[in-house]
């Protein structure tokens, strides 16, 4: 039996993706993250990701964030983290991609907006 399933990011340096969890993301640390560490594990709202510095080269990862609705896609634009796309609504969800400092992608998204045309709806 599968009990569950969490997203490890590979990151450049722990305790500055930590900070960058924390501070602009609104994650909490769950455990590690001390001095020397390599692995930690945050989370927000009861949705964990774990941090590595050592098991793989920095960036190149994708996590899916399903969220209540959009507000969370300005309050994180309005603390600077970077966006990677813009939100666009499309049949599967209303989304916005964001980055961490490592080029992790974050890939927050909605149930589709009904005041909004889809992107990918065929004429």
């Amino acid at each position: 039996m599968i009990e569950n399933a969490i997203p490890v990011l590979p990151v450049s340096d722990l305790p500055a993706s930590l900070q960058f969890y924390v501070k602009e993301l609104g994650f909490q640390v769950d455990w590690g993250g001390e001095p020397g560490a390599k692995v930690a594990s945050v989370s927000r709202d009861g949705c964990p990701i774990m941090l590595s510095q050592s098991l793989a080269p920095a960036g190149g990862a994708w996590v899916w964030l399903g969220v209540q609705d959009a507000s969370l896609f300005d309050q994180l634009r309005s603390r600077g983290v970077r966006v990677v796309q813009e939100p666009c609504n499309d049949s599967w969800a209303y989304e916005m991609k964001f980055a961490d400092p490592d080029g992790n992608v974050l890939w927050l998204g909605t149930e589709p907006r009904t005041d909004l045309p889809l992107l990918d709806a065929s004429d």
